[in-house]
């Protein structure tokens, strides 16, 4: 009679998941892959804004939300676009993810907009995105790295380097930020005395930097990724001492490096896109009740792309796909109600009265045109054993 118990308690559990979960949603992520240290936070930021429609009650009449995570390796198309077809198949009504810009491309192209399903990346900044024939499905809530080359240069400018040496990882995004980094910082009168590409998963990039010593330079601007050949890059630097201050891109900012180098960074400086607005703030207590570290690149924007997804869905009272992409613009920018992290349910409710919100999240989100974040960014630097944030830019 107890194992007929517990076998029924286990069927009612399962059953009563299933009834719940009413809308699937999609996460699709370099869980493992170049930027892995920093992709856990990112979908558990995500999934906490999901968990928030969900708890609200007002989503739809009260359905709820099982999400489906997937592997996009960061790297590897072919992989992502597997993984997607997976999210596909299994009736997600929309995608957060994914994360770097070739993958991204290549699941949209691919899989999401043949197949009618909104994807809104956090994380994918190559410009060649921005024109992307994505039939209005593709968004993202990070800005292009167009503005980010730019600001990088700027701040490279003020802090008094003169000549610099680049490295950049050889895909889409390195070679995308690359370009407009190197047109920019010569525009400040700033000597690029080298421009390299390195490939990630190499044992030893002691080649690379020798390249890179041998042209010379007050700097070198490492343009990739932290778990991978941008780490392998500064870890050669060091070791040849070629190089102790070092540029970083957006895909080099997390603590998995300073927690590599230490004091060691304590010359180098980078930029992420960010906020210090009332949104960050807000988003930093939401996070922190709900478990999320808050303060890392991306986790922001993963927040709201997904918070995007659900307001787009009550704005259209409708979880089908076509109704999604019809609306996220519309919740996006004003006019309508401000609304920030934490006030989901407020802005659903408002949305099912018949009300325009403008959701402002946890990065002050405004869409161009074209569905991408003009976005802010966060100058950065190490200190006290982290990336701090100097200012915003």
């Amino acid at each position: 009679m107890r194992k007929l118990f517990i076998a029924a308690f286990m069927f009612v559990s399962i059953f009563g998941t299933k009834v719940m979960a009413d809308i699937k949603m999609g996460i699709i992520l370099g869980f493992t892959g170049p930027i892995e240290s920093l992709t856990p936070a990112m979908a558990a930021s995500a999934e906490l804004a999901f968990k928030e429609a969900s708890d609200s009650g007002s989503l739809l009449g009260g359905k709820k939300i099982e999400v489906m995570r997937a592997d996009s390796t960061c790297v590897d198309s072919a992989a992502a676009t597997a993984a997607a077809e997976g999210l596909i198949s299994g009736g997600v009504a929309a995608i957060m993810g994914a994360d770097c810009s070739g993958v991204t491309g290549a699941i949209a192209t691919n899989v999401a907009v043949p197949n009618g399903v909104v994807m809104i990346s956090p994380s994918a900044t190559s410009p060649g995105l921005t024109t992307l024939d994505d039939k209005g499905y593709f968004f993202r809530t990070a800005p292009s790295d167009a503005r980010g080359g730019q600001i990088l240069a700027d701040i490279t400018k003020d802090r008094k380097v003169k000549s610099v040496a680049i490295t950049y990882t050889n895909n889409d995004y390195g070679k995308g930020l690359a370009d407009v980094y190197k047109a920019a910082v010569e525009a400040h009168g700033i000597k690029v005395t080298t421009v390299t590409a390195h490939e990630d998963g190499k044992a030893d990039y002691s080649s690379e930097v020798a390249t890179l010593a041998s042209a010379g330079g007050d700097a070198v601007a490492v343009i990739g990724y932290l778990d991978q050949g941008g780490k392998g890059i500064i870890q050669a630097s060091l070791d040849s001492g070629a190089f102790d201050k070092f540029v970083l891109s957006d895909g080099m900012i997390g603590q998995s490096l300073v927690d590599a180098f230490g004091k060691d960074l304590s010359k180098s400086f980078g930029s992420m896109p960010g906020s210090t607005g009332k949104g960050a703030g807000i988003f930093a207590e939401v996070a922190k009740a709900g478990g999320v570290e808050a303060s890392g690149p991306y986790t922001a924007e993963s927040y709201d792309a997904a918070a995007l997804i659900v307001l787009a869905m009550q704005a259209g009272n409708s979880a089908d796909r076509a109704s999604i992409a019809k609306n996220v613009m519309d919740v996006a920018n004003a006019p309508g109600k401000k609304i920030y992290p934490g006030e989901l349910k407020k802005g659903l409710d408002l949305l099912a009265k018949g009300k325009k919100i403008n959701y402002e999240g946890a990065t002050g989100v405004t869409f161009t045109s074209v569905g991408e974040a003009e976005g802010s960014f966060l100058e950065q630097e190490v200190k006290g054993g982290k990336f701090k944030t100097k200012k915003q830019r």
